[in-house]
């Protein structure tokens, strides 16, 4: 298994993952783009210490932007997972 922390990159903070939170006890991740759901399962069940039900990934592609001058550029690809965590657990976001 590749190293945990190398997997799972950070912790996205959004109003629609709160509400996810709150609703279905889901939290979203953002993970290395080559990882696959086993592994993002197994990494969040070792840095965390919870049982995950549930992986959901999806790419999401970099936006287009510009800066002050004509030059454009673009924003990285990323991957984020969706992870629904077993009843009763929880994990502690230290905000």
């Amino acid at each position: 298994m590749k190293d945990p922390f190398s997997i799972v990159q950070r912790v996205r903070l959004t109003e629609k993952g709160s509400v996810l939170q709150e609703k279905h006890n889901a939290y979203v991740l953002a993970v290395a783009p080559k990882a696959n759901k086993v592994e993002i399962k197994q990494a969040v069940e070792k840095i965390f210490n919870v049982k995950v039900e549930r992986v959901n990934t999806m790419h999401c592609l970099g936006k287009k932007r510009r800066q002050m001058t004509k030059q454009r550029g673009q924003s990285s690809d990323w991957k984020k997972a969706v992870v629904t965590l077993k009843e009763g657990g929880k994990i502690e976001l230290g905000i």
